[in-house]
């Protein structure tokens, strides 16, 4: 059976609490892209609560140029683990480019560890969940080399 997720970790100097923070502010996620397509979030964002909830944010890739994803939140423990799946919001123009298509299943997990004041954090990138043969074609659309970068930045962003 192929494998469909790649995963990265990396042991941060701040305690789980500060580090979830910064997962949790959707407003700080452009500062923690490792593959440069997060752009910000549409408009101001509120802190993320709990599974379910819903959260917009404005992409860019060259291949696609500017649109919208839609991130349900999928996984939700505070100071320990957060996640969510993106999917392509239709109102946005490039959603043309994917007509017919299921543009989502993907999601985005951080598992946070705290042992003496640090914070093991295991960045785990998932399309177990694409059921669109077309969209699991494009995957993995972010590289094991991106989740170190995204850790990398989100050490910086902690402090």
């Amino acid at each position: 059976m192929e494998i469909k997720k790649i995963s990265a970790t990396k042991v941060i100097d701040a305690p789980a609490e500060a580090v979830f923070a910064v997962l949790a502010d959707p407003n700080q996620h452009t500062e923690l892209d490792g593959g440069g397509m997060v752009k910000g979030p549409e408009g101001k964002a509120g802190p993320i609560g709990g599974i379910g909830q819903v959260f917009a944010m404005n992409m860019h890739q060259d291949a696609l140029g500017d649109y919208r994803m839609i991130n349900t939140v999928t996984a939700f423990v505070p100071d320990s683990r957060i996640g969510w799946g993106p999917a392509m919001d239709p109102d946005c123009d490039a959603a043309k480019n994917f007509e017919g298509v299921d543009v989502s299943g993907h999601t985005y997990t951080w598992d946070l560890h705290e042992s003496d004041g640090r914070t093991e954090v295991t960045e785990t990138y998932e399309w177990t969940g694409v059921k669109d043969p077309q969209f699991e074609q494009l995957f993995p659309l972010v590289s094991e080399e991106d989740l170190e970068k995204s850790l990398d930045k989100l050490a910086k962003a902690v402090g």
